[in-house]
């Protein structure tokens, strides 16, 4: 099968420059298969060395005691019995087996750069962070990354294109000519091109998948494969872990995406996942889940923003599952409502929001969610009876100690399970000013009066008399009133 990372494989190739190369991924996206089985095989016949640090007990063991790029020429060059030089191409695959081979690759640029060496593998950033944070580890075992010694390419799984060109070439050939001429497609050619869309959200972009359902157009048989890789990346979140909890939890996010985005509100929330949770019960999870390229995180912006593109707030995001198809395989809905004629109004939007997410990060595009409203609410946790009040009056008046701001803010009420009562202030501006505050201090201005101010050293004490009105008379021929 055709992918578009070949042609990155294919520049890196030929760029004088090149230094050693690393393919990152999730599992079973085809790393191996795109630069052994198909590069390797196309641009190095007969002519690369594939290790599989796996499998390869005697050179994994070589390798996790030496970084210098000489000995492992060496070693390898024996062990193999045929010379290495600029024209052979070196292939480290699973190099989580061995993350000393990634400290070599510094070696590697250095004092071989005309080699071509390239290392794969899967999780293996969260291999070296366990073992560089793990208890007991020495100052000096540290793992010390590459930086600037290595290139970067980070495999997905395959994208809707690579689906269609593999699966339907006539059709995509069909479709690139319709938007590279920037001109809308015979309307049955674009109906052919949606029966594809629908495909491609039921099997998603795992090779094995796509490869089962080009096989004989059995869409029942890939969901199968699906499901296997579903049920493996389950069991791959024992790996790495610094916690039992910590691999309950990954697992339990993991299972709860398609509910986590069904629901109103699309933002992440710990609460519908475990009971009275906080996000940053989670933080270890969702780097876990991010760092093994199973699960993309977007981030929200709000409407005024600004380049480079940063998060407004780490505790306002949404998780989406890396691959389509497995996202269709966890929300359980019947595969026949992808290929329906009623499918537009079974699938729910959720379904293309996860799509294009995955769309936009594997072409290389961050992933956020632009904010054009300034809807928001502060909750206060109260009595019963100040509720009531509150709710009484409809809105209420709140100044913001922070910078004295004052803003009126609509109330409702509502009571959880454990029987508290709570109290939403909802407002309609302003929510730029707080949107990093987890929490704001706050007045009720609940007795609002309005007068003249005076000063307390205006207030003298006098003595006078009372005189009783009936003593008042109007008298003489002035018509002034005096006393009697």
């Amino acid at each position: 099968m055709e992918r578009n990372a070949l042609q990155e494989l294919i520049d890196w190739n030929h760029n004088k420059r090149r230094k050693p190369l690393i393919v990152w991924g999730a599992r079973q996206v085809g790393k191996t298969y795109l630069v052994k089985d198909i590069f390797a095989e196309t641009y190095y016949k007969d002519n690369y060395i594939y290790i599989d640090c796996k499998i390869e007990d005697a050179v994994r063991v070589f390798c996790s005691e030496t970084s210098n790029a000489k000995k492992i020429l060496e070693y390898l060059s024996l062990w193999k019995g045929r010379k290495i030089d600029e024209n052979t191409l070196l292939i480290f695959d699973e190099v989580q087996e061995c993350p000393n081979v990634i400290s070599a690759l510094k070696y590697f640029c250095q004092d071989f750069r005309q080699i071509p060496v390239i290392a794969t593998g899967s999780m293996v950033r969260i291999k070296l962070q366990r073992e560089t944070h793990k208890r007991g580890a020495q100052t000096n075992d540290k793992f010390l990354f590459p930086v600037g010694k290595i290139q970067q390419l980070t495999l997905y799984p395959m994208t809707f294109d690579e689906f269609l060109r593999n699966s339907n070439p006539l059709l995509y050939d069909a479709v690139k000519r319709a938007y590279e001429s920037k001109t809308a497609p015979d309307a049955r050619i674009h109906a052919l091109a949606m029966e594809q869309v629908y495909k491609y959200l039921l099997v998603g972009g795992m090779p094995e998948a796509v490869e089962t359902y080009m096989d004989g157009e059995n869409l029942l048989e890939s969901r199968e494969v699906l499901k296997a890789l579903y049920d493996n990346y389950l069991a791959d979140m024992e790996l790495y872990q610094a916690s039992p909890e910590a691999i309950l939890r990954s697992r339990t996010l993991f299972q709860n995406i398609y509910r986590e985005l069904n629901k109103e509100s699309k933002n992440f929330s710990p609460g519908l996942i475990e009971e009275k949770s906080k996000t940053r019960d989670f933080a270890t999870s969702v780097q876990w889940l991010t760092m093994a390229h199973i699960v993309n995180q977007s981030f929200q912006l709000k409407e005024h923003i600004t380049l480079p593109l940063m998060p407004d707030n780490d505790g306002h995001f949404r998780l989406f599952l890396g691959d389509i198809g497995m996202f269709s395989y966890q929300s359980g809905i019947n595969a026949a409502s992808f290929i329906s004629s009623e499918r537009e109004n079974t699938l729910s939007g959720i379904f293309f929001e996860n799509f294009v997410a995955n769309e936009l990060i594997a072409k290389g595009d961050p992933v956020y969610k632009l904010c054009t409203v300034e809807d928001w609410s502060i909750i206060i946790q109260t009595d019963e009876e100040t509720a009531e009040q509150l709710v009484e009056e409809e809105y209420v008046e709140v100044k913001f100690l922070k910078n004295q701001y004052k803003a009126w803010g609509a109330v409702e009420s509502y009571t959880n399970d454990d029987g508290d009562t709570f109290v939403s202030l909802s407002f309609t501006n302003s929510m730029i000013t707080f949107c990093t505050d987890r929490f704001i201090d706050i007045e009720l201005l609940l007795e609002d009066e309005k007068g003249l101010k005076i000063p307390n050293s205006s207030i003298v004490e006098k003595e006078f008399f009372i005189v009783p009105k009936e003593y008042v008379i109007q008298g003489g021929n002035s018509g002034n009133y005096g006393v009697l």
